[in-house]
């Protein structure tokens, strides 16, 4: 039997032997593999009524798939046995074991998975929140722009266009790059790429962090002619004016830029409200959640978990990620669960599908040394490759959908 949500004005009530906050990909993914273990007291907390496959959104504003094929709805990805309470997490009190809820309700946990994602925090960047949607600004980090983002690339002749980079940890790092390769290639075939001025805006001091890769991406970026600033980001954005201003981290300089199209990645951070728990790493300017690297488990609280994007973690946050931290969460919440010392870890494993034209492909996998991680060893990891542009369409979302989310990866 699926899982029902409760409805949102039930009562919350008892004692829930696992809370799991958030019912996305992380948390999805660890209640499905405590099912399948045999545990039986499960409560999913996750408002949202519809689940997003979020790696296909590049693609959406590339052109290259609908919208549609990266939603479903939630009930549908829900675990067997789970119980799904539509609300929002409010507050968490790790000290007495409870979570606020909306609605004036409340439930208490013997064990916590935090898994609540990410938050866009687009009032970061003075007049960005105004101009997203209009003044040809679009990003593919919301569902509701990512089409917007085609509609623009496949519109534009000539101009000025300008891709940027929050200097915050972020959801899929690459992402901001991906994007740029798209138009920059389908401009190309188009036959306009000369008339258009490309500047790509990245904090770091390289296009990756691991070097090998990123000398693979420095050349892409002069295939295409791509301007990219090192060491910037963008700090204003006046929609009206269709300017974008560009802040030099190493010359402390700050240049406006009018765009003709701006693709825009904005800050992100964890949510507010995990912010201000005691759960949040006092480390983290951003408040993401403590966490050991290892084991996931929390320094402070051994029957708190953290997992997914939330966590703060020396790697970059990718679905990939998560696929690897599922099983080491919902095996060490096991260990505790039986009285012992967490004996599953993790590596730091991430990987981003860096798209680099509109039928190539890098799979970059490494862990938490930088080292190189590949799925297929005998494949040239530093090569673009049609056949990883294919896997990512095609291969990764059943994956994703039949396999991550139903704890059998």
């Amino acid at each position: 039997m699926a899982a029902t949500p409760s409805p949102a004005d039930a009562p919350v009530s008892g004692r829930h032997r696992v809370a799991v906050i958030g019912g996305g990909s992380a948390g999805i993914s660890v209640a499905a593999r405590l099912r399948r273990a045999g545990v039986s007291d499960i409560t999913l907390i996750e408002p949202s009524d519809t689940h997003w496959y979020q790696p296909l959104w590049t693609l959406v504003g590339g052109g290259q798939a609908p919208l549609h094929a990266s939603r479903r709805p939630e009930g549908s990805v829900v675990p067997d046995g789970v119980r799904w309470i539509r609300r929002h997490a409010l507050a968490v009190d790790p000290d007495t074991r409870t979570v606020t809820l909306s609605g004036d309700a409340e439930l208490t946990y013997e064990y916590l998975i935090m898994a609540p994602g990410l938050q866009l925090d687009w009032s970061d960047v003075p007049g960005l929140a105004e101009a997203v949607g209009h003044h040809a600004v679009s990003s593919n980090y919301a569902p509701e722009y990512a089409p917007r983002t085609w509609e623009l690339i496949r519109r534009m002749r000539s101009g000025t266009a300008v891709f940027t980079h929050p200097a915050t940890p972020l959801k899929c790092g690459g992402a901001p790059q991906k994007i740029a390769y798209l138009a920059a290639d389908h401009w190309r075939r188009r036959k306009v790429l000369d008339d258009i001025r490309i500047v790509l805006v990245i904090p770091d001091p390289a296009m990756f962090k691991v070097p090998a890769w990123s000398r693979v991406l420095e050349k892409v970026a002069a295939r295409y002619g791509i301007e990219v600033r090192l060491r910037s980001e963008m700090t204003a954005v006046d929609g009206g004016a269709r300017e974008v201003t560009i802040s030099d981290h190493t010359s402390g300089t700050k240049e406006t830029l009018g765009y003709d199209f701006l693709h825009a990645v904005p800050p992100q951070s964890a949510p507010d409200w995990v912010k201000a728990s005691p759960l949040a790493d006092p480390a983290s300017p951003q408040g993401f959640v403590a966490a050991h690297k290892h084991t996931l488990q929390h320094p402070s609280y051994d029957n708190v978990f953290a997992v997914g994007d939330v966590a703060n973690l020396p790697t970059s946050k990718t679905g990939a990620a998560v696929r690897k931290q599922a099983p080491v969460v919902a095996g060490n919440v096991l260990d505790v669960m039986n009285g012992r010392s967490p004996s599953h870890r993790y590596d730091g494993y991430t990987s981003c599908p860096l798209v680099t034209a509109r039928d190539r492909m890098l799979l970059a996998e490494f862990d938490y040394d930088l080292n190189p991680t590949p799925t297929f060893p005998l494949l040239d990891p530093f090569k673009e490759r049609r056949t990883m542009w294919a896997f990512k369409r095609y291969g990764l979302p059943p994956i994703y959908w039949h396999g991550m989310l139903t704890g059998r990866l």
